[in-house]
């Protein structure tokens, strides 16, 4: 009964961590729980002790991804029905890698004792964190150091850490005090009390007060001040989106924004598909295209040196099938890419386009397919029109404007969520970032709002300024602290004007990345071969000893 108090106080405690309802710094003592039961099975040396950690961390992740997660099953199928499955999977999945990570932590203390425990606990967390921010099924949404992107004065340090500096973090300060609480229970002596309480001061005080100095003292970078006005056209995904006919689209979008537009707008920038709804358009005559050259028609009357930055469905023909995406059109003979695009168009004529390369598991992307079709089928969630997977680009693409110094990365919704992905785009010359959304598929829930906080930690990563032009909200102005300047709720139909300032100035992150979970890697695989080759010296012995042992009694 203690061991199920334990593992269901620590998944609590990890839901009631989580942004945006939630208190981060209950993070530091989440994973205490855990440990004290880990650590009790490993000193009774209990039989099938692996499958005991597995079970009770389990009900802990299960707990902790409920909490968090829950409002996947907003979506919808496209009968209209919710779709359970969409939070179901990675309900179950997510839990399982959890406990399969924890369990390896376990299985390599119980091998190679307690201080090789220790320090593989945080370093293997990290890697799986690493892991599943470049697999086929990326779902990095609960990686630990995402939880402090609403306290944004906590974690200025960030923009040379970059998350997974939260994730040692947090893990180190929840070893700590494992430690001692441990010391304490052993030997009842009130000086490991007071150790603990001078370490988690100094642990979890010392980063915050860095940050705090950083906060108030870090001044705007600002090469050049730019005026942007954000589209929020707030059309219903399941209803409107996909069944309105395309130029009413670009109209209605077109006119939620005019009364905003001044000489001195230098970009519009619209949601993630926001048009054309219904089809997609040809990127091999992008220039010519009656879409755009309704907005560009829009933009001669407006405002003709002004730049049009939206989210686009493009596509892309083929004559052979020249990608792994490609799909066959039998009717026309020839093969097609689907993409979820951004696009920039300026005039006379230019029409520049990047497409969405982290992409959303189960949603635009086939995990494994060549492995999982046969088991699961063609299912697929129908959001935005089609049930397989989409292409994909190699690099990032950075968009440049002639009549200033802008240099935009038009980063696509779920692609918000990594760091050094987003990085990738500044190193490349990014000097503000523009985040195009719609995720009003989960409805008014913590979905839009959690992944609005976590274009917060891109903000503090990169140093950039971020507008977010969200479909039906929230759509905001992030200015380079981390701080939310202005927004438009959830729901509401217009526009949100504000300004972004250009800075080319590169953090210590965005030159270097996930440094830290590059060292964890090596970590990882030196504490591995010290306990692999523990074990096998120590079976080495054992085995020449019997042998003694059988010699000398044979002697006997």
């Amino acid at each position: 009964m203690k061991r199920f108090i334990y593992s269901i106080l620590s998944g609590i405690l990890l839901a009631l961590s989580w942004p945006t309802y939630g208190f981060p710094f209950l993070l530091f003592t989440a994973f205490v729980p855990l440990l004290l039961l880990e650590h009790e099975i490993t000193q009774k040396k209990e039989k099938y002790s692996d499958w005991k950690v597995f079970g009770f961390t389990y009900i802990s992740f299960l707990i902790w991804n409920y909490g968090a997660t829950q409002w996947l099953h907003f979506s919808q199928n496209p009968d209209g029905s919710l779709s359970w499955i969409a939070f179901i999977f990675p309900l179950v999945v997510n839990s399982f890698l959890m406990s399969f990570t924890f369990t390896l932590f376990h299985f390599i203390k119980r091998k190679g004792g307690t201080w090789s425990g220790l320090i593989f606990f945080p370093v293997i967390w990290i890697c799986f964190e690493k892991i599943h921010l470049n697999w086929e099924l990326s779902w990095p949404w609960l990686n630990l150091g995402n939880a402090f992107a609403n306290y944004p004065q906590s974690i200025q340090w960030y923009e040379a850490t970059g998350t997974f500096g939260g994730t040692l973090w947090v893990l180190v300060v929840n070893e700590i005090l494992f430690y001692y609480i441990r010391a304490y229970q052993v030997t009842g002596k009130r000086a490991y009390v007071w150790k603990l309480t001078f370490y988690c001061i100094l642990l979890i005080g010392i980063p915050i007060a860095i940050s705090l100095l950083i906060y108030q003292s870090y001044k705007e970078i600002s090469k050049q001040k730019l005026e942007v006005v954000l589209a929020q056209p707030a059309l219903d995904p399941y209803n409107d989106k996909y069944s309105q006919d395309g130029e009413q689209i670009v109209e209605n979008l077109l006119s939620s924004i005019e009364n905003d537009i001044t000489p001195n707008t230098s970009f519009v920038v619209s949601p993630e598909t926001a048009f054309p709804g219904r089809g997609f358009i040809s990127i091999n005559n992008l220039p010519n295209d009656p879409y755009i050259e309704q907005i560009k028609n829009w933009m001669r009357i407006n405002n003709p040196n002004l730049s049009f930055v939206s989210g686009a469905s493009l596509f892309k023909e083929y004559t052979t099938p020249k990608t792994s995406t490609a799909r066959y059109i039998k009717e026309g003979n020839y093969w097609v890419d689907l993409y979820n695009s951004a696009i920039q168009i300026d005039l006379p004529d230019e029409v520049q386009y990047y497409n969405k390369s982290r992409l959303v598991v189960g949603v635009e992307h086939f995990p494994y397919s060549k492995i999982l079709k046969p088991i699961v089928g063609n299912y697929m969630l129908d959001f935005g029109g089609t049930m397989e997977s989409l292409g994909t680009q190699e690099h990032p693409t950075v968009f440049h404007h002639k009549k200033n110094e802008a240099k935009i990365a038009p980063i696509i919704c779920y692609e918000s969520i990594y760091g050094e992905y987003v990085g990738r785009f500044v190193r490349r010359g990014a000097n503000v970032l523009f985040i195009m959304t719609n995720d009003s598929w989960w409805s008014d829930s913590q979905g839009h709002k959690q992944l609005l906080s976590y274009a917060r930690l891109r903000a503090i990563e990169t140093r950039r300024d971020i507008a977010r032009s969200a479909n039906s909200g929230i759509s905001a102005f992030i200015n380079q602290r981390g701080d939310i300047e202005k927004r438009l709720g959830y729901g509401v139909r217009g526009a949100l004007k504000g300004e972004v300032n250009l800075n080319t100035k590169l953090t210590f992150y965005v030159k270097y990345g996930d440094w830290i979970a590059r060292v964890s890697f090596i970590i990882s695989g030196i504490i591995i071969a010290y306990v692999i080759t523990k074990n096998i010296i120590e079976h080495m012995k054992i085995k020449k000893n019997a042998e003694k042992y059988k010699i000398l009694k044979n002697k006997n």
